[in-house]
């Protein structure tokens, strides 16, 4: 099999096109090397920084967009323990986006899109819905970024966070009382079992 190339860095205009000398970092070099080293069969190329742009301007220096180690959707499948269907669904439905694809389509996710679909994990037995998780997640990231906030935003959304808080709170005391019945019954039929179970024949030669 050929290789692919996977990630790139190099400086590239908003039509594509390759801008600027290569002044290419120790960093960039080592990240290259990583990547590299976990995917054999893949071509990464990397490039230096545009002269002509700031430091917060330079987008396309980051490894397909986005900062930080990327995943395939079979590493995430493996860490959150949802099927890569399930995944994708939540793709479909719009509450986890991967954060970059690499060039040959292939989707990337960064360990912020690991976290959103360990809460949609845990909200699923709590019984909330997907619109549900959409406005928690929404309301969480709005308060993460924090940008132009004021005092009456901020606390709006601290507000519908606290509302999911109670509901889960509810939902965890019934779970609990479900396990208890649950152990109580399981209890009671070991209990029988160890009844009906004779004891030992001893003294036979």
């Amino acid at each position: 099999m050929g290789s692919r190339t996977l990630l790139s860095c190099k400086n590239r205009d908003s039509d594509g096109g390759v801008v600027g000398p290569d002044t290419t970092t120790a960093g960039q070099r080592h990240t290259a090397l990583a990547v590299q080293q976990l995917y054999p069969n893949v071509r990464v190329e990397i490039g230096g920084a545009h002269p002509g742009r700031a430091d917060g301007d330079q987008k396309d220096q980051r490894i397909s967009g986005v900062d930080g180690k990327h995943m395939q959707i079979g590493e995430v499948a493996a860490r959150t323990e949802l099927s890569l269907r399930t995944i994708r669904h939540y793709e479909e439905t719009g509450l986890v986006i991967p954060s970059a694809r690499s060039q040959g389509g292939f989707r990337l996710y960064t360990e912020t899109d690991v976290q959103r679909l360990m809460v949609i994990r845990r909200m699923k037995p709590l019984g909330f819905t997907l619109d549900q998780m959409r406005d928690l997640l929404d309301a969480t990231d709005r308060l993460d970024a924090d940008g132009g906030l004021d005092g009456e935003e901020r606390e709006a959304l601290l507000d519908r966070v606290r509302a999911y808080q109670r509901v889960a709170a509810e939902q965890v005391e019934k779970l609990r009382v479900q396990l208890s019945r649950a152990e109580d019954f399981e209890g009671t039929l070991r209990a029988r079992l160890e009844q009906a179970v004779p004891p030992a024949a001893t003294g036979r030669g």
